[in-house]
């Protein structure tokens, strides 16, 4: 498995969303969100797309695990931990010394067991509320 950095297009975006049936973007959602992504990183085996993960946030404060997607058929193989790991480094490096940076994500229904192993905390806790969300 290859990872590249910084070279997802639209169409593979699309692709791969399409492939775990997340909501459909149109190419203008998808193309404004790639260039408004802090930092991409796809995942190829022989060649061929088969995961990727996006990040967004402000790189000071919060960064965001946006998209974390890894192709049915390639799932419990290593790639998911791999792009979240080469994401968490990228992250760490924008990370201002001496300060704390929020490393936060949406999980998707399912998929808990797999961030708590890379170090997720699922809300609420006893201090945190739930997470929420509001679509327009």
């Amino acid at each position: 498995m290859v990872l590249k950095e910084n070279v997802l297009d639209v169409d593979t975006y699309l692709m791969l969303r399409g492939k775990v049936k997340w909501k459909p973007l149109t190419k203008e959602q998808a193309k404004k969100a790639l260039e408004n992504s802090l930092y991409t990183v796809v995942a190829y085996e022989n060649g061929k797309p088969v995961g990727m993960g996006r990040v967004v946030g402000d790189g000071a404060v919060i960064c965001y695990v946006q998209d974390l997607i890894v192709v049915p058929e390639y799932q419990g193989s290593g790639i998911g931990y791999r792009l979240l790991q080469n994401i968490k480094e990228f992250v760490l490096e924008l990370k201002i010394p001496g300060t704390e940076m929020m490393f936060d994500l949406m999980c998707a229904k399912g998929r808990e067991h797999f961030y708590k192993k890379c170090g997720f905390i699922e809300r609420p806790t006893d201090k945190l509320g739930p997470g929420m969300i509001q679509y327009l």
